[in-house]
């Protein structure tokens, strides 16, 4: 096939792309019955060979909660573009993406560039945004279908955001979060380069916690089970909920949660509450819901959501504030379910230093961005080349001083 057999175009929802289509571009598998992860996990756990990559950030159901929620709509600022590749009417590869009238709920900041930029009598926004909405997990942003050539659709992709940025007039083409394969093929087609830095945690095949435990040193092996037996000291029992075990109660729970907690730290939360009863609907085996538990109510919690070997930490909240209760029940609940599913990683959330204490080492994080105006791109491309080079010696510098033993440390 050659480049001319493709067709481009944007379209208006997730809505607008049958299901299948989209899932397999974005979650390609051998077997189309193992889309869900948690059967992916139990394959993962009997030994199986091999088992297909699962990311439900990216998969249909996904986008579509987020759209039929209201959450990410036009008027909420995020109109969608998701630009489709096909090949005889065959779509064989998507770019989910989003027009933006601002740069919130995005977790890649460039609102410095929009002040700048617009002080200078230009105009930032719209912008388009190819990420998904209000997560700043890590994953595929170029889905291509499994049995499609990925160097001539990804080159096609790459080469329709430029065209779409054009056609839509907006200022820039943002694809965040990315693989590292697409960040180096995106800048083939000049898009700039910008890296940050996120605090995962990697499983060594580790059979219990303590397992886990017995890699740190003494002194942060010693702060963490005094964090996890203080944090449940006030009578707090921790559930797991996933599949059926979550109902419209726990989802209205947790909502209570991420609203307290949203309000005071973004001012207006993102996500409707629709959109939880919609990823009940549609995704529940997927997500783990991490609840706290005292006096008979649940009183905090954090959503996670399984892929096939990465839990993917998202949103936490609260009603009830204890010491060391967010820690226990974002992080070492998520590294015990990790540790007991098989999970390679966990994957926090954004930023964190205070992560690297509890076992969470950086990883870097790649986005490209695509700069219409010369002026402009000259001037963020030597913002980005600074700091990519800060970023790469920070990450050196915070590994060094990571929680493990070192192999002349006392024994566990």
């Amino acid at each position: 096939m050659d480049s001319a057999e493709i067709t481009l175009e944007a379209v208006p929802s997730a809505g607008d792309v049958p299901v299948e289509d989209w899932d397999a571009c974005a979650n390609p598998v051998p077997d189309p019955n193992s889309l869900s992860a948690l059967d992916t996990l139990a394959a993962a756990s009997s030994c199986a060979p091999s088992k297909a990559y699962y990311n439900p950030f990216i998969s249909h159901a996904f986008f579509s909660a987020a759209e039929q929620s209201g959450s990410a709509i036009a008027r909420t600022g995020w109109g969608a573009r998701h630009l489709i590749a096909k090949i005889d009417d065959r779509i064989v590869g998507i770019v989910p993406c989003y027009l933006k009238s601002h740069s919130q709920g995005e977790y890649v900041f460039d609102r410095g560039w929009a002040d700048a930029y617009e002080r200078a009598g230009g105009r930032y926004y719209p912008k388009l945004q190819c990420s998904v909405p209000f997560t700043p997990a890590t994953g595929p942003r170029l889905l291509i279908r499994g049995d499609a050539d990925r160097e001539q659709i990804g080159s096609a992709l790459a080469s329709g955001l430029v065209a779409l940025c054009g056609v839509s007039k907006t200022s820039s083409v943002h694809v965040t979060f990315a693989r590292e394969a697409e960040y180096k093929l995106l800048a083939e087609h000049g898009f700039l380069q910008r890296t940050d830095q996120q605090f995962h945690w990697h499983n060594q095949d580790f059979a219990t916690f303590d397992d886990f435990l017995g890699t740190l040193n003494s002194r942060h092996r010693k702060g963490i089970k005094r964090e996890r037996r203080e944090a449940v000291a006030s009578g707090i029992s921790i559930h797991w909920l996933t599949g059926k075990d979550i109902t419209e109660d726990a989802w209205d729970a947790f909502f209570a949660f991420y609203m307290e907690t949203g309000s005071r730290k973004w001012g207006r939360p993102y996500l409707t509450r629709k959109f939880f009863s919609l990823i009940g609907e549609n995704m529940s085996r997927d997500v783990l819901l991490v609840m706290a538990k005292r006096n008979g109510r649940w009183i905090a919690g954090a959503i996670n959501f399984i892929g096939s070997d990465t839990l993917f930490g998202r949103n936490w909240g609260a009603i009830e504030h204890h010491p060391f209760l967010h820690f226990e029940v974002c992080y070492y609940q998520a590294i015990d379910f990790a540790i007991q599913h098989k999970l390679q990683v966990v994957e926090a959330g954004a930023q964190g230093e205070h992560k690297l204490a509890r076992g969470y080492l950086p990883h870097t994080t790649y986005s490209a961005h695509y700069i219409a105006d010369p002026g402009l791109r000259r001037a963020i491309a030597d913002y980005l080349k600074r700091e990519r080079a800060y970023v790469a010696e920070a990450g050196r510098e915070l590994s060094e001083l990571g929680p493990f033993r070192k192999v002349a440390d006392e024994a566990p």
